[in-house]
């Protein structure tokens, strides 16, 4: 039976991915890739030998079409991205939307992604979050930060390593130095890291302190503020 499935990949540590992820991805006709080489590599590494078909940010709106009839027409495929769960900051959404506008089944596997292990490891709220993912670099930044200051969830933010600092300074602008943070860098790999503390505390750190890899950003609810320094690191 034709239909799409999303499947997650791991962010870092090859073995966060699910016997059912693996068994779908060599069932499948076709595996659609972000980066068809990044995701030879992985699928090498398990052992799967489906053929792949590149499907981005890039290209997406050009394909998604035809990809929609060939599933329609009898084909099963997967998608995948570089790292986590397609459509979580990643391209998917579309293809997710199109299918499911022509009949086409769609099934999302649970796995990967990035914010929830940063979000329960912060310490911070996390009953209620608001999940911002990447802040626009530059055009209409200013106004959702205005909007996120003004929310009373734990929010969360992606953010590349270039742009950290920048980042947490306008955090502690628009939403007050003293407010608790967490920020999470290579997830799941050999060099993890998470620095809790309020703005001040940890844009102190990352000033004397390398800044590499994939960051999540967690933000305390309004009201989470502390006055004595009490920074918090933990590596693994």
């Amino acid at each position: 039976m034709s239909k799409l499935t999303i499947v997650p990949t791991p962010i870092g540590n090859l073995e966060d991915i699910t016997i059912r992820a693996i068994n779908v991805l060599k069932s499948v006709d076709i595996i659609l890739a972000e980066d068809t080489r990044n995701s030879g590599k992985l699928l090498k590494h398990l052992g799967v030998e489906t053929r792949m078909s590149s499907y981005h940010m890039h290209n997406e709106h050009k394909v998604v079409a035809g990809i929609v009839q060939r599933i329609a027409n009898g084909e099963t495929m997967a998608l995948i991205t570089d790292a986590g769960t397609p459509a979580i900051s990643d391209p998917g959404f579309l293809l997710v939307r199109e299918c499911i506008a022509n009949n086409i089944e769609v099934d999302c596997l649970p796995g990967a992604t990035a914010f929830v292990p940063a979000l329960v490891n912060s310490g911070l709220p996390s009953d209620k979050f608001f999940f911002e993912g990447f802040l626009p670099q530059k055009k209409g930044r200013q106004t959702r930060l205005v909007y996120l200051s003004k929310l009373p969830n734990t929010i969360i933010l992606y953010e590349s390593p270039h742009r950290l600092l920048k980042t947490l300074s306008q955090i502690g602008e628009y939403m007050g130095e003293g407010r608790q943070i967490s920020v999470s860098r290579e997830i799941t790999k050999m060099h993890e890291e998470t620095i809790r503390g309020s703005v001040t505390e940890v844009i102190e750190y990352y000033n004397n302190n390398i800044i590499k890899g994939e960051i999540v950003i967690v933000i305390g609810q309004v009201g989470n503020e502390r006055v004595e320094p009490h920074i918090q690191q933990q590596n693994q």
